[in-house]
């Protein structure tokens, strides 16, 4: 990779204002094709996600990877001498991310209408639990909440049992996403079609309505409530998850015509290969527990390495489930440069993941390793204008850090 290369971002400049997941997370990206990215902290604490889950040193794990190339301000946003930088900075910014609960920035004079008078190509991507209108814009949200609101929830899980969570804040992650592309939505119109910045309203529960897939017509066109299924794909057969005999499991998906006979030949049911009753899909829908059946009684006997390497031959999808011990250990992930060795600031190092999606001219990359709390605060600031003696003074006052 030629990291001398200029990344499709170099240039852009954010200032990151949000906490935890969601604003971090989609100003990470941007980090990592190039963006500058000032991220703002509480002075002392910093960012919770610092001591959020699996701790080295006192630094959360998590921390390491959320929050590369970006360069951390400790500011303390409720000091109006700290609020009067962010305005400063905001000034020679691009985009503003934040994730404060509506109505927060505004009564510390940081919102829209302020920042964007200040600078007019300013872009602003504001993600919050329930947007930044409606009646429940005040309410608190979590990425849990979103998932909960946006129909996901309900669907996660077996028929027999409460809904559970995915195993991710996919929430969140979903906001992030979406604020992406807001962003580069509104970058681009800025650029080429006006000069004039605008805000993007993401919502947790609407980023992840958004992936829901026909929902919503199945019950307003057919009264049909989509409900949980476990491991199986409903109305598409089969895809599910199949035990094998060392007490793995397989993921087949046979639901296409073709695969589905080929799948059926490979396990040596000829009969259910050929049965017209099964040639397509509503036929298999209709019987997909005995399809399923015959399924596991083949791998029920076999280990895990067998099955896919009788399917695979068969050109029949499929593959084991994986843990992170498997992704850190296959092949595949490391032909593909998704396992990164990175060296944290206290000179540990550590397998991360990689950076997606893959351009093929200007690729992300990992820069810099996560700051340390207000590690780049004079610097900045110092670009401001600000002088040492400024800066020395804003420190004893415990506005900066």
């Amino acid at each position: 990779m030629d990291t001398n290369k200029a990344l499709p971002l170099a240039g852009i400049r954010i200032l990151e204002m949000g906490s935890l997941i969601a604003g971090p997370f989609a100003a990470k990206i941007l980090g990592e094709f190039g963006a500058e990215v000032i991220k703002i902290e509480p002075p002392v604490a910093g960012d919770p996600l610092r001591r959020w889950r699996k701790m080295h040193q006192g630094t959360s794990l998590w921390w390491q990877v959320q929050s590369r190339n970006k360069k951390s301000v400790a500011v303390d946003l409720k000091s109006e001498k700290g609020r009067e930088l962010v305005r400063k900075l905001a000034c020679s910014c691009d985009i503003v991310i934040e994730n404060f609960r509506p109505g927060t920035l505004e009564g510390w004079d940081l919102g829209w209408e302020t920042l964007s008078a200040l600078n007019p190509r300013l872009i602003m991507l504001r993600i919050s639990g329930y947007g930044q209108t409606g009646p429940y814009r005040d309410l608190p949200g979590f990425g849990v909440i979103g998932e909960a609101m946006g129909g996901l929830r309900y669907v996660t899980g077996y028929p027999d049992r409460p809904p559970v969570r995915v195993g991710v804040s996919l929430g969140d992650s979903l906001s992030s996403l979406h604020g992406v592309m807001g962003a580069m939505f509104a970058l681009y119109h800025r650029d080429v079609h006006g000069g004039k910045g605008q805000y993007i309203d993401v919502a947790l529960y609407e980023s992840v309505f958004n992936v829901m897939e026909s929902l919503i017509p199945e019950q307003d066109f057919m009264g049909h409530t989509r409900e949980r299924t476990g491991s199986s794909l409903p109305g598409i057969a089969p895809t599910n998850a199949y035990r094998c005999n060392d007490g793995n499991h397989v993921l087949v998906a046979g639901n296409g015509d073709g695969i589905f006979r080929r799948l059926m030949k490979s396990i040596e049911r000829d009969d259910l290969a050929n049965d017209p009753r099964f040639e397509h899909n509503e036929g298999r829908v209709a019987g997909v527990q005995e399809i399923d059946s015959a399924i596991e009684a083949w791998t029920s006997v076999r280990s895990q390495e067998e099955v896919l390497a009788v399917l695979s031959k068969a050109g029949v999808p499929a593959g084991k489930i994986y843990s992170a011990a498997d992704i850190m250990s296959d092949p595949h992930y490391e032909a593909r440069e998704m396992i990164h060795d990175m060296e944290t600031k206290d000179g540990t190092r550590m397998k991360v993941p990689g950076v997606v999606p893959k351009l093929s001219g200007t690729p992300g990359r990992i820069r810099e390793a996560a700051p340390a709390l207000g590690e780049h605060t004079f610097a900045v600031l110092r670009d401001l204008g600000l002088t040492d003696g400024e800066l020395n003074d804003l420190h004893e006052q415990r506005v900066i850090a």
